[in-house]
């Protein structure tokens, strides 16, 4: 269109600029333009610049520069700024050059070249409307792509009229495969008509939320809600909500457990101060004083536990590891666990090939990683049996195995042995106490120090726990 208006006006540079004056600073931004072949050298901004301060100052008036202009390193022009209306968003100019005075035309050949001038206005705010359209569309699909939900936009008879999704959603269809179907052929229909509910079935008037259902395809659990657009569209979010139903049946769990461990000893110290009221010989008081001591600390160590856990899975526990040597460690929860091997006559023995052994790790983590274990296998061990540690290595890791000759762990029990509150069968009918949640902090420190545990054992001879602790690199 430049091309064709300079030829025709007889000119040898057209061009559409701006004058950009909210830096302070006025600025010529050239958005558009055309010049003769012969002139491509010609610096179209420095031929504006002698009359940026006109331009500002009369923004909305026509600006001819009749006389012929000597600008240093340009050819001699004649210039014409004539305002485009509703155009560029900022103070928008065509701007034509000539060798010599030409630009003093007659009134009807101005009256072409401002004809033209709002045909380029008109043109221009076209596209900046639609370019604006097309950024703005781009940007809200970007914004639903982004969603984790599927959503999807019906008409009232059900049909399909947008479908969006991340990939990693359970339910993606590309929506160019599913656009125009109905939602009744694509779902089966009793769970569609639940979806949108019954008061829209005609006409959609109301929001509607429906809360865990499952497709036959699919093995996740989902919650829509239905948002009226107008009387014949609607928006219907679904969202994939199958891990909060298993985080709510965690906590649940978690809470029926936590409740039965704690009240166990609190039953039995109740029961324990009421025999003392009533009174006794000395023997049953001290007896039942006894009693209620242990029941109280078993309590304590309980709440201790689960408030170290709690710490362990909020993050609030940073463990810091430096060089140390593995052996103290080691015989200092051995030393620990001993009055109650003793009780049992379970001899406890250490076996390493060298000392010092030199690991990374936290001194007061460790002791509680090694003292839980301990105590464990001599739990569950024979009175007058043994319990071995074992130190070795491996190419990354420095290796402590725990080995006793208890009662061991069946196949189907050991994945789960780490989980909170897990106690395998066996050890419930043997009725040896425990809360079942000193193996899950035992991993989750382990893990925060990088290391690793695994077990292996068998029902009747023993039980074997491995910890791997990273080497010292000297």
């Amino acid at each position: 269109m430049l091309e064709s208006l300079g030829l025709t006006m007889e000119v040898f540079c057209c061009v559409i600029f701006e004058i950009d004056n909210f830096s302070g600073m006025p600025k010529v931004n050239i958005k558009y333009g055309w010049q003769e072949s012969k002139l491509n050298d010609f610096d179209v901004e420095a031929a504006i610049h002698p009359f940026i301060k006109r331009l500002v100052a009369t923004p909305a008036s026509v600006l001819s520069e009749k006389k012929v202009i000597q600008a240093e390193n340009l050819p001699r022009y004649s210039f014409l700024a004539i305002p485009i209306q509703g155009a560029l968003g900022s103070r928008g100019y065509l701007g034509m050059f000539d060798h010599i005075n030409s630009l003093s035309w007659l009134p009807g050949e101005f009256d072409v070249v401002q004809t033209a001038t709002n045909i380029l206005g008109a043109a221009l705010q076209r596209v900046q409307y639609e370019e604006t359209i097309r950024v703005n569309e781009f940007r809200n699909r970007a914004i639903i792509d982004a969603f984790p939900d599927l959503l999807i936009r019906i008409d009232s008879s059900g049909k399909i009229l947008d479908y969006s999704s991340s990939p990693n959603h359970p339910l993606f269809v590309h929506r160019d495969i599913i656009t125009g179907k109905n939602l009744y052929e694509t779902w089966p229909e009793e769970i569609v008509i639940k979806v949108i509910g019954d008061e829209n079935r005609k006409k959609i008037v109301a929001s509607h939320w429906w809360e865990g259902f499952q497709l036959p395809f699919s093995s996740s659990i989902y919650e829509s809600r239905l948002h009226p657009i107008n009387q014949g569209e609607a928006l219907i979010i679904i969202r994939d909500i199958t891990d909060i139903i298993r985080l709510n049946e965690m906590k649940t769990d978690f809470i029926n457990r936590a409740s039965h461990e704690l009240r166990t000893p609190l039953t039995s110290a109740i029961l324990m101060t009421d025999l003392i009221q009533q009174g006794g010989t000395p023997e049953e008081q001290k007896e039942y004083w006894q009693i209620l001591k242990n029941e109280l600390n078993r309590q304590k160590n309980l709440i201790d536990r689960l408030l170290m856990a709690g710490r362990l899975e909020s993050g609030m526990v940073k463990l810091e590891s430096v060089e140390l040597d593995l052996i103290p460690v080691l015989e200092e929860s051995m030393q620990a666990v001993k009055p109650i091997a003793n009780k049992k006559k379970i001899n406890l023995a250490l076996n390493t090939p060298q000392r010092p052994v030199k690991i990374l790790g936290d001194d007061s983590a460790l002791q509680q990683i090694f003292i839980n274990l301990i105590t464990n296998s001599v739990k569950f061990s024979p009175e007058g049996g043994k319990v071995d540690l074992i130190v070795g290595k491996s190419k990354d890791y420095i290796d402590v195995s725990i080995v006793d000759q208890g009662m061991g762990i069946s196949p189907e029990a050991v994945p789960h042995l780490f989980e909170k509150f897990y106690r395998a069968r066996n050890v419930t009918v043997a009725e040896i106490p425990g809360s079942g949640i000193g193996l899950y902090i035992v991993k989750s420190i382990i893990e925060e120090l990088h290391g690793k545990i695994d077990v292996r054992s068998e029902i009747n001879k023993g039980t074997v726990f491995t910890v791997h602790l990273l080497k010292s690199p000297t």
